[in-house]
């Protein structure tokens, strides 16, 4: 008896350890409804017909990351369409992310509009808004069995969101106190989620410290920083000089930043040069590898930004709508952690 119950420990802790040393690998693929609904048909590198997180398991991928607005125009990105498209990767086995942008459109650090059924709201007002948003949209996945692991209080909030009312530079209290909002909306649907806070520039230090010092101020709570790291926007913003620099330094601040806050951070978005492939998949390897490696388990995965995305977008990883060399980055880092076996898909 005393073997089985020793057996019994073991097993559950080796379970417990592996399950926490998961390395995600994920891709927000918010714009697969939008390319299906203009006719467009994904393929894999054989040219075989794919639905979008069909190909991503294919590649690896154990995480999918959807963002919501309050109400878009056509129905993009509305919580309803996060929910066909989670349902999806819930079928494949992906973990989900769900990114809020607390807009109608897009949200980034150039522009954070409030939605327009928002804009005479007072300060009171808008807390209550954007929590009952929040609670509407995940409440409507929870109740369709959508295990949710990550929330994104606001995307990309380097200067804060629902500007100018949470404008960070100008009134950090009101911005802590909408991120606090959201953080204990998403604890009321789902008690376990990771709430993630995301800003751009992984690269530099001094816009993280701003905003987490800040909402550290006036006790804003949050599980997970979230970072995006992007050689060609910090290169074109004379943040580095190079791809190298934007990768060494990425790391660096991930280091320090656990080393200061003492939460875990992922990188939820990347991204490369489609029309360079071979370029990119080297250095999406040495991006994995070292967040995998290099950050004393501190980075616990990372996610690339719209890689169907083609056209008009020059970050994505597809060429004719099928995979680059890119993907095989994912592909080759998920087989040599054997932590999310590739799946292989016979066509039919």
């Amino acid at each position: 008896m005393k073997k089985y119950f020793l057996a019994i420990t073991l097993l559950a802790t080796v379970w417990s350890t592996s399950a926490s040393d998961t390395f995600w690998l994920g891709a927000d693929i918010s714009g697969t409804s939008g390319l299906e609904a203009f006719g467009a048909q994904l393929y894999n590198a054989q040219g075989e017909p794919r639905e979008n997180t069909v190909l991503m398991r294919e590649y690896g991928l154990n995480a999918a990351r959807f963002r919501v607005w309050v109400n878009p125009k056509g129905g993009f990105s509305s919580k309803e369409d996060v929910l066909k498209l989670a349902l999806r990767a819930k079928e494949q086995g992906m973990a989900i992310m769900i990114d809020f942008h607390y807009s109608d459109w897009w949200a980034d650090p150039g522009k954070q509009n409030i939605p327009k059924a928002w804009e005479q709201m007072s300060y009171e007002e808008m807390c209550q808004a954007l929590a009952q948003h929040t609670r509407e949209t995940l409440n409507l996945l929870k109740s369709n069995a959508i295990d949710v692991k990550w929330v994104q209080v606001g995307n990309e909030t380097t200067n804060g969101f629902l500007w100018p009312m949470g404008r960070a530079q100008d009134n950090m209290q009101q911005y802590a106190g909408l991120t606090q909002a959201g953080y204990d909306a998403v604890k009321e649907v789902y008690p376990e989620a990771i709430c993630i806070v995301h800003i751009d520039g992984g690269c530099d230090p001094a816009r993280y410290h701003f905003i987490f010092d800040g909402m550290k101020k006036y006790g804003t709570k949050w599980d997970m920083i979230g970072l995006s790291v992007y050689p060609y926007w910090d290169i074109d913003a004379g943040l580095t000089k190079d791809e190298d620099e934007t990768l060494t330094r990425a790391i660096d601040n991930i280091n320090g930043l656990y080393a200061t806050y003492h939460t875990p951070l992922m990188i939820v978005e990347t991204g490369y040069d489609a029309d360079r492939p071979e370029d990119g998949k080297k250095w999406m390897k040495r991006l994995i590898e070292a967040a995998r490696t290099e950050t004393n388990g501190h980075c616990e995965g990372v996610f690339y930004w719209a890689p169907e995305a083609e056209g008009h977008y020059k970050l994505g990883a597809f060429r004719n709508h099928r995979p680059t060399a890119i993907m095989d980055a994912f592909k080759e880092s998920a087989t040599a952690t054997s932590q999310f076996p590739v799946r292989q898909i016979n066509a039919k």
